[in-house]
């Protein structure tokens, strides 16, 4: 499961592996979705937020409250310990997670079969485990608040197509979807209730190897490779950088390219590529070689059909666009209470930004002269990923006094 992380970049995403399917009586019964009443298909439309689907649902008729949708959650997931009230939830029980991270398990609720009404939908025996503490800050991530994941038991019964250019998901049964004229079909296994594709890497000594990988929508990188800096090293390129934190604590590794990832019959290049460090992954009950995100997936139109045991690729219009990462070398998210404010949370180190003597704590308040509270976060993401040597004119609140400084954007990998 690859969500997104407290206060990180686009790119660097959560990981984390729910270890709780195997002792909870949730695995007893069949969770699913199905179409309502005598329907054939429904349409139901999502934002995308710095690269995650957001639905909105509504639990035990209360809402609506916002999801992200995520084919590597096992078990759906209710991150916003509040709505334990705001829900009218009477059974639940309390069990421990563990995660991926440096750092002890926590606890969280299971709660009892709920409710779940999405549009088109209802929901079979759908229950949840919720975080008694928020780990993730999702909702400043997002600019919005975002209340919890839904992941397999949204899929498993049904075929999903994702229109990234019309943000809508057209969901039918197996049978009756239309697939793509001149798409791919990629089969995959479902184990652990995740979806698991094979895709050829050619890593940056030149070696080409298949890969088995998550097909992860809720992880906003392209691609991460669990096992390569043993295998291959790191390309020639890198920077240090933190992947995210897990619900246990921060993952660390590396950003760098491969030269090129083979996924079905489609080709891509340079593929910006997080390489976790360490020996985390390890202990993982599926053996695997890393996931393949949304960064990847959104320059596609895309089936994911779960009874079939395949994904449906079809070239998109964003298909042959350059892949980039952020050149300021920092980390912010938003806050206040109409998350309005852009706060630094990490500048890395050797950055542009490091070198203008910019902090974690600090405030962006303006760039190019707009008021950052007129600027959505996918564009200020934008700015800052647009163009290497390109300067920027920033207005910052520090040390408790506004300064105007000019950021040269560096395209460090």
């Amino acid at each position: 499961m690859l969500i997104t992380p407290l206060y990180t970049k686009k790119h660097m995403r959560v990981f984390v592996m729910l270890m709780i399917l195997c002792c909870c009586h949730l695995t007893a019964n069949a969770q699913y979705f199905d179409l309502k009443g005598n329907s054939k298909r429904t349409t139901i439309p999502f934002r995308m937020i710095r690269d995650m689907i957001i639905i909105e649902l509504k639990i035990n008729n209360k809402g609506p409250f916002n999801f992200i949708l995520d084919t590597g959650v096992g078990l759906m997931l209710i991150t916003d310990p509040k709505l334990v009230d705001s829900i009218n939830l009477v059974n639940k029980r309390t069990l421990k997670i563990a995660g991926i991270g440096e750092g002890d398990a926590f606890e969280a609720y299971v709660t009892s079969t709920l409710d779940v009404q999405i549009r088109g939908l209802v929901s079979y025996d759908v229950a949840s485990a919720i975080l008694k503490t928020d780990h993730f800050g999702l909702s400043n991530y997002a600019g919005i608040p975002i209340h919890g994941l839904l992941g397999y038991e949204f899929f498993n019964n049904l075929a999903v197509k994702i229109n990234f250019s019309d943000s809508t998901l057209s969901v039918s049964k197996a049978k009756d979807m239309r697939v793509f004229s001149k798409g791919n079909r990629i089969p995959f296994t479902i184990e652990e209730r995740k979806p698991y594709v094979e895709a050829k890497v050619t890593y940056a000594d030149g070696v080409k190897a298949t890969n088995k990988l998550v097909l992860d929508l809720g992880a906003g990188h392209a691609l991460s490779l669990e096992n390569a800096i043993e295998k291959h090293g790191l390309p020639e390129k890198f920077v240090a950088a933190n992947l995210g934190v897990g619900l246990t604590g921060p993952v660390n590794g590396y950003l760098g390219r491969v030269k090129e990832i083979a996924i079905g019959r489609f080709k891509l290049k340079d593929v910006i590529t997080s390489f976790p460090a360490g020996e985390q992954y390890k202990s993982l009950a599926v053996k695997r070689d890393g996931n393949l995100g949304i960064g990847i997936l959104k320059r596609f139109n895309v089936i994911i059909d779960y009874p079939d045991s395949a994904v449906y690729l079809k070239q998109g219009v964003n298909f042959k666009a350059p892949f980039e990462h952020d050149m300021s070398g920092m980390e912010y998210y938003s806050a206040g209470a109409d998350f309005d404010r852009i706060i630094i949370s990490r500048v890395e180190p050797g950055s542009p930004a490091d070198a203008l003597g910019l902090e974690k704590d600090d405030e962006i308040l303006a760039i190019n002269f707009k008021p950052v509270k007129k600027m959505t976060l996918e564009q200020i993401d934008s700015l800052f990923k647009s163009q290497t040597d390109r300067s920027l004119l920033l207005e910052i609140y520090h040390d408790n006094r506004r300064d105007d400084v000019i950021l040269t954007l560096k395209r460090r990998i």
